[in-house]
């Protein structure tokens, strides 16, 4: 970081990725990696020390929440924000953080007649199935479409502490299962919020819970499974939270799991993904050694089954940078989603991300066929070539960017597996290149269409996921843009730019209808872009936007029949003070007459803590 100019977007990329999460908690080493650049180095516009420690760690703690450094902390665990609060300012909070719920916020009964949550409405994991379809037929939604516009909130829950909620809910047996970004997981009564149980991660959870059922040695029970940004994974008991294993998925200290855990017949498959391409953007790093991989487990203790990698080869020595630092390849293709399952072909489904460093490998940005009993790979289909990037590639000091320097087009969409009506069936994802495409599982991906939407980025394209029925995929464009803050070294979201929901047919991509985004006005971090996950009822499909609004749309013509603005404050049932922000990552989840969705999502967006439960008429 040689340059003023590059503290902002340099800070940004240490808070997010390159601190072991070992040594989260040390303050001063957090304060030379993150901060020191900028306060120690002479920035007129970063307050220096000694005006640090005239402040109190409320008041450093709120500049990183909701004040000018927002854009450098939103990736931060709330932990990690305290701990620097509390060094830069030298002086302890009045109050530790505690995520565990209040008494009254608890259930009055510890059980909901939790009996085969598999056997009633409900949205399990990411995808609501197996196939990641994203959508939920009208008896398990509880309500139809024409209900729709009489959705009112009927309850919200808040997260202490946290500023972006990108954790998806998972609702079964009349609970919802969901984890934050400090690490707290949570079992909830749908119709009423309260708090059947808490558990406490090793660090933020950004995975859905995924429900199963299990052979333990006292009998068949069912697990809640998740997944932490440090690549462990859990099985809780669903009814009470008590721990029944946990594992390490991958011991690269980077290594994270963002994508909902897969559970099918006895086994878990999780996709392995890391923040090396973000670690990538310090011209001192190694870059970069993370190869992505898919993990089968035996659900019912946790034991490796089989390990795929996506790159075959482990890294080696390629060059050095103009520093004099190793670079290594070839790297990345990690997996940042929700795998497809295939009972027909007895395999299942991935779609992977970019390559950090050179050289490139012919599985990144790819849809990827694994043999379910094996792991063995059975087909790998590219849809961008040549594309090695990570965070350099975009910084004024461009040392570490690969000398491909693609376009970071990975795929951050799960696929969905869908049949057509030809008979024949397909895989079907969105690419942060602003195309959706759909390939032949069963003809080793043969690509059957392409359809471009938007034009693509970083932040771009198609980025968390899509939704189909019978006839159409649904797909809300993000194409998100930034614009420099007057007078500052940072910036915000381009409120001008980005956004958009479409209609597609299945059989041939061809676009059924378009409606445009909505104007942000003069809300501060507001964007158009419509980033986050769509899901579908029969005849509405629900997409959330950054500028904060959950919006329903007709399948049939993309007309908005009901608009939720849910950037407010909220009186939550467990009393932690609650605001709405952007909605990013995450889509709705639909079952039992409710629709859940969290909102807040700072990085690129307006912060927020909630997860708001919808009924029809708020009853």
């Amino acid at each position: 970081m040689r340059k003023v100019i590059d503290c902002t977007i340099c800070c940004v990329l240490l808070l997010a990725f390159t601190t072991p999460r070992a040594s989260a908690q040390d303050g001063a080493n957090l304060y030379k990696l993150l901060c020191a650049t900028c306060h120690d180095g002479g920035n007129e516009r970063a307050p220096n020390r000694a005006t640090l420690r005239q402040m109190t760690p409320e008041r450093v703690l709120t500049a990183l929440e909701t004040g000018a450094m927002l854009p450098m902390a939103s990736n931060r665990t709330t932990g990690e924000r305290r701990v620097l609060a509390e060094f830069v300012s030298g002086k302890r909070f009045s109050r530790a953080l505690n995520t565990a719920p209040v008494a009254q916020a608890m259930c009055r009964s510890t059980a909901n007649g939790f009996g085969d949550p598999l056997s009633g409405p409900i949205w399990n994991g990411w995808g609501m199935n197996t196939f990641n379809t994203r959508y939920q037929d009208s008896a398990a939604a509880g309500f139809t479409a024409a209900d729709v516009p009489r959705l009112k909130v009927k309850w919200a829950f808040g997260f202490p502490g946290d500023i972006t909620i990108n954790a998806q809910p998972t609702v079964a047996a009349g609970r919802v299962f969901i984890g934050s970004l400090s690490g707290a997981v949570y079992s909830l009564d749908a119709k009423t919020g309260c708090v059947y149980w808490h558990f406490q991660a090793a660090t933020a959870v950004r995975a859905a819970v995924s429900i199963g059922r299990i052979q333990t040695s006292s009998g068949s029970a069912y697990a809640a499974f998740i997944g932490d940004q440090a690549a462990n994974v859990y099985a809780l008991d669903a009814a009470t939270g008590k721990l029944l294993w946990k594992m390490k998925a991958d011991n690269y200290p980077l290594a994270r799991i963002t994508g909902s855990p897969t559970f099918y017949d006895g086994r878990l498959y999780v996709g392995i993904a890391s923040g090396e391409e973000a670690a990538g953007g310090t011209p001192d790093y190694e870059c970069c050694r993370f190869r992505g991989s898919l993990v089968a487990l035996n659900a019912a203790n946790g034991d490796q089954i089989w390990r795929t990698y996506t790159i075959a080869e482990e890294a080696r020595p390629i060059r050095k940078n103009k520093l004099g630092v190793q670079q290594w390849g070839p790297s990345g293709a990690p997996i940042w989603t929700s795998p497809a399952i295939d009972v027909q072909r007895n395999a299942l489904y991935v779609a992977t991300g970019d390559n950090y460093s050179d050289p490139p490998t012919e599985n990144s940005d790819a849809f990827m066929a694994f043999d379910l009993a094996t792991g063995k790979i059975l087909w790998s289909r590219q849809m961008t070539a040549a594309d090695a990037w990570n965070t350099a590639c975009r910084l004024t000091d461009r040392t570490n960017c690969p000398d491909s320097d693609g376009p970071d087009f990975d795929f951050a969409s799960s696929p969905i597996l869908v049949p057509l009506a030809n008979g024949r069936r397909a895989l079907v994802a969105g690419q942060k290149s602003g195309v959706v495409h759909a390939i032949d599982p069963d003809r080793n991906g043969e690509v059957l269409w392409s359809t471009r939407i938007g034009k693509g980025g970083t932040l771009g394209g198609v980025q968390w996921g899509s939704a189909v029925d019978q006839s159409n995929v649904y797909v809300g464009l993000s194409d998100l843009a930034r614009t420099t803050i007057p007078n500052s070294q940072g910036s915000d979201p381009d409120p001008k730019v980005g956004g958009g929901m479409f209609a597609l047919r299945l059989d041939n991509g061809e676009r059924v209808w378009y409606t445009p985004p909505a104007d942000c006005g003069d809300r501060k971090r507001c964007s158009p872009a419509q980033s986050a996950a769509v899901s579908a009822i029969p005849g509405v499909a629900f997409s959330g936007s950054v500028d904060g609004h959950l919006r329903g749309y007709s399948t049939t013509d993309g007309k908005i029949v009901w608009d939720f603005d849910t950037v407010r404050p909220y009186d939550t049932v467990n009393k932690v003070p609650g605001r709405g922000g952007s909605l990013n990552g995450p889509g709705p989840a639909i079952a039992g007459g409710m629709l859940f969705v969290t909102s807040g999502y700072a990085n690129n967006g307006i912060p927020g803590n909630v997860l708001l439960g919808f009924s029809v008429d708020g009853k």
